[in-house]
Formats: C-alpha cells, structure tokens, sequence
C-alpha cells in the first residue's frame, strides 16, 4: 500500500487565528508580515508553553530534587527528544542547545577547530554565506594558520559544483555550507556537498537556520557531521537553537565554555568534564525557551513541511508573477531550487526607500545586505528588497505589497 505524500491545501483562517501578532494594524493598515527569513512569528501554543514555565514551573534544572526542579527538567528534556526525531539524530544525547545557528557555529569552529585544524589546513565555506558561518571560521583559520577557500555562485546564485569538487583535497578539513540561501533562497545540495566532503576525509557543517520550518531534516540521510538552526525561523522563541554533532565528534571535542553543569568533577587543581551533550551546556540554560521550542516543532510536523513548503512557494510564484510585470526590476537569486525568498531591486529606487514606503502601508520586507555583504559585493549591490513567505501569508497579503510598490513606482517616476 503506497502512502501519499503529496501536499495538501492548508486551512489559512485557522492557522492564522493561532498568530496573535498577525491581527494588527500597522499605521492604520493590516499588517503583512513578509520578513519571515529573518525571524518567524510565534503560534499561540508557543508562547502559552512560555506562559506555564514562568507560572507554573520555574526552577533550575538537573541538579534540583523538589518538585519545580523535577517538572522543569523532564519539559526541557523532553523538547531534546522531539529535536531528536525532528532531526532524526540516532541519538538524544547528540542534541545540544545553544543560543542559536551563530552560537553552534561559534561552537564548532572553536572547539572543534580550534583543536583540529593545523597550519596549512583548508576550511570550504560559499559564497552565499550568512556572517555567521563566515566570520567564526575567518578567526579560526586565522589563529591556527589556516586557508579558507569560497565555492563560487553563478549569475542565478546557484553553487559551482564542478568547482567545489575542484577545490577538495586532503588539506581540506572542515566544509561548511548553508542549506537553503536567506539572501536569495537556493537550496544547496547538501547530501551530495557531504558525500564529496567525506571522500577527502573533511569533516561537514550545515547551516539549517533557513531550512528548519520547510525542508527534509534527516541527519542521517544527509549525513553531515555537525547541523546548526535557530528557534526563531521556525515559529520559536529567540535566543534558542540546536547544534547536533555526531558522538565521536562531540566526545573527541574540549568544552566550548566552562561553568556549571558541563562538569564531572572540579577541584582547584584540575576539573574533569561532563558527558555529552552537558559538555557543552555550561551554566544555567535558556530552560523556558527550549521547552517552548518543543510546541514550534508540533506545530510545524502537525501541518506538515510539505505542506508548508508548497503554501509559501505557491505564494513565491505568485508574486514573482505580479512583480515581473514591474519595469526596471531585477531580481537577485533564481535558482531552479528555491525556498520561498526574493530578493530584488529598481534601477532608480533605493531599497531603503522601498521598504520605508511599505512599511507605511503595513507591509513589512527586509531591505540591506542581510547579514551576507560578500555575496552582495560579488552582485556589485549594496543590498536588495527581500520579501519571503511563510505558511501563515495570503495572496491578499501579496496583492497589497504589489499594490504599495506600484506607488513606490509612481512617486519615483
């Protein structure tokens, strides 16, 4: 008997009556939220969950033997199990929490790094990188005397393979790529970016940050070593996130932080450590958030990724209709494989602009580099409009952006 898995229609009203932000004016017109790669808005279910730990079942966690303690220990860790099969990690202990993607990136590069990487070494990264999977691996390499090397990007912001697979020797010890683009969402191919990884010996990094609400999370079937992503992009809290690792990385690696809890033993001579993921979870953790993280990711599998995947990208097209009908415009990332993202801009219309005038009309985009000024510099831009979708937007929501930018156009002629 075959299962289907095609996607399904999503119930819009519904899903939408569980965002309380969502039913809002914004300077007097319905707001119409469109900057969803640079944080999620947060279903009601989530945000109650934070409700009941602060109300109910504030403690610290682990080492407490009362009740509160008891309570807020199994909550969070029961949200590392549900990050476990969301992931489809072999095991829980392999989850780690962090403050977010930028942290267990900071993380790796750091610890993972700092102890494996030699003079000579080489670390691959892309060209469409987010700063925070630039800048750790700039300071690593620089310490230890390390080379980084770009895999270049073609005019419709698509990886050079060919070039990828041209750049990998048995220098290379550390690939780390994004899976899905926030700047010009293209999905990268990184099962295939992993395997060519492996066969030099290096050791692979994803950044899942814009993948986490809409694509295939299987660490298993992808096969990455490390795997980083954020609360917040995935209907979330902020300043909470994941990095798995595999066991026999995570063990072989020293503590990111000390402190509480990542220890065995301490005394004034010398401290021992704790068994993973405790390891690297020093101090008194982010407990309401991680807990609350655990309803994001119910929300998410309820609905289904591809059935959020196949609500935002109906969406994508349909803007990319109604925009392509603009003169002067120039869209940035066209990848044949795309997240629900675009990026563009007028030939004679600041960005800024653009998005100061829809945000009078309560339409909310990102305008700027957006956290990945090399890619813009190779584009010779100083950033774009990017307006991205999610599964609570409307094509009515849509219909008012393209109306707001026909008067964009016409003020500026």
């Amino acid at each position: 008997m075959s299962v289907d898995t095609a996607p399904k229609p999503i119930n819009i009203k519904d899903i939408r009556d569980q965002f309380p932000v969502l039913h809002q004016l914004v300077n007097k017109k319905p707001l119409a939220y469109f900057d969803n790669a640079a944080t999620t808005q947060k279903p009601k279910q989530v945000i109650e969950s934070l409700e009941h730990y602060y109300t109910k079942d504030n403690a610290n966690i682990h080492r407490g033997i009362h009740t509160l303690a008891e309570r807020a220990t199994t909550a969070f860790e029961e949200t590392r199990e549900v990050v476990k099969q969301f992931i489809n990690a072999p095991e829980k202990e392999e989850v780690i929490f962090t403050k977010g993607t930028t942290d267990s990136i900071n993380l790796v590069a750091s610890s993972y790094g700092r102890k494996f990487l030699s003079e000579g070494d080489i670390v691959i990264i892309s060209a469409m990188e987010h700063h925070s999977n630039i800048v750790p691996w700039q300071l690593i390499c620089e310490e230890k005397g390390a080379e980084l090397k770009i895999i270049p990007v073609n005019d419709r912001g698509e990886l050079d393979f060919d070039a990828y697979k041209s750049m990998l020797s048995d220098k290379v010890k550390i690939v780390s790529v994004v899976y899905a683009s926030n700047s010009l969402g293209t999905i990268n191919p990184v099962k295939q970016i992993v395997a060519e990884a492996h066969k030099v010996g290096a050791v692979t990094m994803i950044d899942g940050a814009q993948a986490a609400s809409h694509l295939p999370f299987d660490v298993q079937d992808i096969d990455c070593d490390f795997l980083a992503f954020s609360g917040h992009k995935m209907y979330g809290p902020t300043g909470v996130g994941v990095l798995y690792g595999k066991r026999q990385l995570l063990e072989s690696m020293p503590p990111y932080q000390g402190g509480g809890e990542m220890i065995s033993e301490v005394t004034f001579k010398k401290s021992s450590w704790n068994d993973i993921p405790y390891k690297f979870e020093a101090g008194t953790p982010n407990i309401g958030d991680v807990v609350a993280l655990k309803e994001a990711i119910h929300f998410i599998n309820k609905i289904g990724k591809e059935n959020i995947m196949s609500h935002e990208m109906g969406l994508h097209d349909y803007a990319m209709e109604k925009l392509s009908e603009f003169e002067n415009i120039k869209f940035y990332g066209t990848a044949a494989e795309k997240v629900g993202v675009i990026s563009f801009l007028f030939d004679n219309i600041h960005p800024f602009d653009i998005g100061q005038m829809l945000d009078s009309a309560g339409v909310a985009v990102r305008t700027g580099h957006h956290c990945t000024q090399p890619l813009m510099d190779l584009f010779n831009i100083e950033g774009t409009v990017r307006a991205s979708f999610s599964v609570y937007n409307t094509k009515e929501e849509v219909d008012a952006m393209i109306a707001s930018l026909q008067k964009v156009v016409k003020i500026f002629g």
